[in-house]
Formats: structure tokens, sequence, C-alpha cells
């Protein structure tokens, strides 16, 4: 139980520096430019933003399918230094420039996907996870209004849930990606001699119960009356992964609502940090569906995260805006249509 808690603890502690670092950079990012769409409180942005996660899920199921994991490699590693630079641009000052660029945000860029490439070490895919969930959330935050940042936790939850227990092609994805060592899962290590160099990949929900139904068939071949033996509890393994995206989308609602403030909700005397009592509401409540969904975990099947991530940050949003008096219509970006 030990083990357990210290890894309940260790996922948490990610989760919160993903969206601690998202609030941190929602005031930079605006100051630099860089919000991605004109129109921040278009619903439509949602539904574009939708679709390029099925086509790049599609993308990255047929590479892996016709073992150009290589090229998906690549890809993934120039997307991981694309985006760690946008956040080091913002956090390493400018003190050396040449075209216009920070040198010293390019370079730390580069030496983060250096280590992706050369030595992706579970702390290394977690250092990465990390700067890049944050910008991520933070990046998207400042072009999401509350109406679409909504639509998109909604939608995503339920793409989550069909393609984790009903189409089980995230299970499939997620399975090929351990192969290449990429920061697209975080890795919560259970043991101090623990390598995610030398993983071999997670059990999904089929693998778990393969394997049950194998046990039993065997004992009940050679021994009459044994009992049938249970799969392997998650915590006698070395580790255990959850999806990147699953810090990422619902830290998006808390950067979207301490930038777009709804109802003019005042910032909070925190440093550093643009934080609203929504946005802490958002925080709570991801936390609070981060811990029911490592309880469901600890029982031994992988589980769709969104449904109760994204359904924990959109419960405490919304309960945090009504501590700060602001109307749900208000909370939920719907006055422009009324």
């Amino acid at each position: 139980m030990k083990r357990a808690y210290v890894a309940v603890a260790a996922t948490v502690g990610i989760f919160l520096l993903v969206q601690l670092g998202a609030l941190a950079l929602v005031e930079p990012f605006m100051e630099a430019g860089y919000q991605t769409v004109e129109d921040p409180s278009d619903p439509t942005n949602s539904l574009l933003y939708i679709g390029a996660i099925i086509v790049a899920t599609a993308v990255m199921l047929v590479a892996l399918k016709f073992g150009v994991d290589q090229l998906l490699q690549g890809l993934i590693v120039f997307a991981s230094v694309f985006l760690s630079f946008y956040v080091f641009s913002v956090v390493i000052p400018a003190v050396v420039t040449f075209g216009g660029l920070n040198v010293l945000a390019v370079g730390a860029a580069l030496l983060l996907g250096v280590g992706l490439l050369a030595y992706p070490e579970w702390y290394v895919i977690d250092a990465a996870g990390i700067v890049m969930g944050a910008g991520a959330a933070g990046l998207f935050g400042i072009s999401f209004g509350l109406l679409p940042a909504l639509v998109l936790l909604v939608v995503l939850a339920v793409y989550d849930a069909i393609s984790v227990y009903g189409t089980e092609h995230m299970l499939t994805l997620a399975s090929g990606v351990m192969d290449l060592r990429l920061p697209v899962v975080l890795v919560i290590p259970l043991t101090l001699s623990y390598s995610f160099l030398e993983e071999e990949g997670p059990e999904t929900i089929s693998d778990d119960e393969d394997e049950a139904e194998e046990t039993s068939g065997a004992e009940s071949d050679d021994t009459e009356g044994a009992t049938e033996e249970e799969p392997p509890e998650p915590f006698e393994r070395d580790a255990f992964f959850i999806g990147l995206g699953d810090a990422v989308i619902p830290s998006i609602l808390v950067a979207s609502a301490a930038f777009f403030r709804p109802g003019d909700a005042p910032l909070l005397d925190v440093p550093g940090l643009a934080v609203t009592i929504p946005a802490l509401g958002a925080v709570l409540g991801t936390t609070v569906g981060l811990l029911v969904l490592m309880w469901m975990v600890m029982k031994g099947r992988a589980h769709a995260g969104l449904p109760l991530l994204n359904g924990g940050a959109i419960a405490g949003y919304l309960l945090g805006a009504l501590v700060a008096g602001i109307a749900l219509v208000d909370a939920v970006g719907l006055t422009p249509y009324l």
C-alpha cells in the first residue's frame, strides 16, 4: 500500500505541475502574441481541434500498423521540441538572440529533443511531458474561450470512453507508442530500480482478461476444484502509465477560466500565477476526478481517464463560479448568444 500511496501522490503532483505551469504561462503567452485563433469565443474552434485529434490518432495507428515507427517518432519529437520552444521562449530571458530568436530557448528545446532520442528514461519522458503539457494547456487555454473549452472537454470525454471501452483503439495506440519511448504517456515508477528503457509495454483490458481466462483454464484442467487466480494487481508491477492528454485536456479549462475570467472574476493574489476562484475550482475538480480514476486503476484494469478528469474539471469550475457569484449563463459562455 505504501507503493500505491506514493504512486498516487506522484501522479497528483505531476498533474498539478502541468496545471500550475499552464496558469503561470497564461499571461506570458498572451503578451508574446501566442493566441492561435482570431475569435476565441467561436465554438467551431473546438470542433476543428477535435477533428485534428481524430486524424492524428488515425495517422499514428496507420504508422504503427505499417511499421513506419521511426517516422512517427521523428514527428512526435519534432512536435515536442516545437512546443517546448514556446515555453522556453517566455521563461528563459532573451539575453542572446539571432534572427529574432531566443538562442538559449532554442538550445533548451533542442536539448530536450536530444534527450528524448538518446536516453528516453522515465524521468526524461516525464520532464518533457510536464513542459509540453503546461505549454499546450496554456496555449489552448488562451485560444479557447469558455464555451469552446467546455465543448472540447465534453466531446473528448465521450470520444475517450468510446475509444477505450468500445473500439479499444486507444489501448492499441498506447501499447504501440510505448515501444517508441515517446512523451505521450506519463510514467509513474513503483520501484527504485525501474527502468522505462527495459519496459515491454502496458497491459490492456483485453490482456488482463485473456490472462485470467488462460490461467483459469489451465487450473481447471490440472487441479480439480482449484480456485481461479485473479489477474495481477496493478501495484505488483513496476510502473503504471497515464496518457499525457489526460493531464492536458482538463488543464485547458483551468487556463481558460483564468484568462477569460467569467463575470470579471478577480485574480487571486498568487505570485506568478493567473488564478481565479473558478480556475481553482477546476484544479480541485480535476484532482478529485484523478483520485477516483486512480482508485479504479488500482483494481487492475485500464480505464478511460477523460470522463472522470474532464467531468471533475467542469464540475469544479462551475462550483467555483457559483462560489464567486457568477451566473451559470456567464460561466458557460452563453451570454453573447442570448
